[in-house]
């Protein structure tokens, strides 16, 4: 009876270690996870910019900055001559449906938006190519949403990038190779953001070897897979011009973007440099725009055939 009594006496006590020992082990599994959750906040919520009067003044004005560019355009093998224009402008964003919101909202997100144009012909036929970039004036999270469209005689492509949980990419083309396309990227750097950090906050670029989402517009011109891929980005100045300069050894391409050092950070220039044409016989070209001219206007409401002459203006 006696042995009996000890061999459960015994059992009960490894029992009471045991389960004090998985209470303590919850307990850190879930410290551990409130951390992790913790961290995850932080990385989806990072601190915001604080923007300057100055900022405020520049950019919440009611009206857009538009500035056109000389283009020298490779592609097929030849330099095209062509226009370019960025078109910047703040307004208001859905942070769920992702589009501009129609009314006013304490959670619309203001966005810095860009849309950038080109034009020029190849031969008989012409091009027309154009990009969209949403991007919060808080700087604290990746670009909220990217489209890309380009346009000419024998067809069509548009490729559109959401920013959710992960990069939601939905990619069309004529191309049967590159069809109707659905792709989900893990979070990066995005080529198409960098032309509005560099508008809001040059000093946090993306600099040193890095994985960056090429220009959607390469991508699809080139028939390249829309992924990351390795790159160098520097920062470098001379006089009163910074030069922010992308590489990506495998694609045998380098972007520069030279912008005033002093704010508003305007574009003066940049330059492409890849093979251009297809094939062991392509060789490599170089994409050239130089600015013309810069207006701030409110363009939007500029749409009687009397505002056409403000076309001059901008050398177009």
């Amino acid at each position: 009876m006696q042995r009996l009594f000890t061999f459960i006496f015994v059992h009960i006590i490894i029992l009471l270690v045991l389960f004090s020992a998985c209470k303590e082990n919850t307990k850190e599994s879930e410290n551990l996870s409130l951390i992790g959750n913790d961290m995850k906040m932080s990385e989806a919520k990072p601190a915001k910019k604080q923007l300057s009067d100055e900022f405020k003044d520049y950019w919440y004005a009611g009206k857009a900055e538009i500035t056109s560019y000389k283009l020298e355009q490779a592609r097929y093998g030849e330099l095209r001559d062509g226009s370019a224009v960025l078109i910047y402008v703040t307004e208001p964003f859905l942070g769920d449906k992702q589009v501009k919101a129609d009314q006013s909202s304490p959670n619309n997100v203001s966005v810095l938006k860009l849309n950038s144009t080109k034009k020029f012909l190849t031969g008989i036929y012409p091009y027309s190519i154009m990009n969209s970039s949403f991007y919060p004036v808080s700087d604290n999270q990746h670009a909220i949403k990217l489209t890309t469209s380009v346009q000419e005689w024998c067809g069509q492509v548009f490729t559109q990038l959401n920013n959710r949980d992960k990069f939601e990419v939905k990619s069309f083309s004529y191309f049967e190779s590159e069809g109707d396309q659905t792709i989900t990227l893990d979070k990066t750097d995005l080529e198409n953001e960098i032309w509005n950090k560099i508008r809001i906050n040059p000093t946090k670029l993306p600099i040193g070897i890095i994985k960056m989402v090429p220009s959607m517009e390469y991508l699809r011109l080139a028939h390249k897979p829309l992924k990351a891929y390795e790159a160098n980005a520097e920062l470098s100045t001379e006089a009163n011009v910074n030069t922010y300069k992308i590489t990506y050894p495998e694609l045998e391409r380098t972007l520069a973007i030279s912008f005033s050092k002093s704010f508003p950070h305007t574009i003066e220039n940049w330059s492409e440099s890849y093979k251009s044409g297809f094939g062991p016989n392509s060789q490599t070209l170089t994409t050239k725009a130089t600015k013309i001219k810069t207006l701030k206007r409110a363009y939007w409401q500029e749409n009687k055939n009397s505002d056409v002459f403000l076309r001059d203006s901008l050398g177009l």
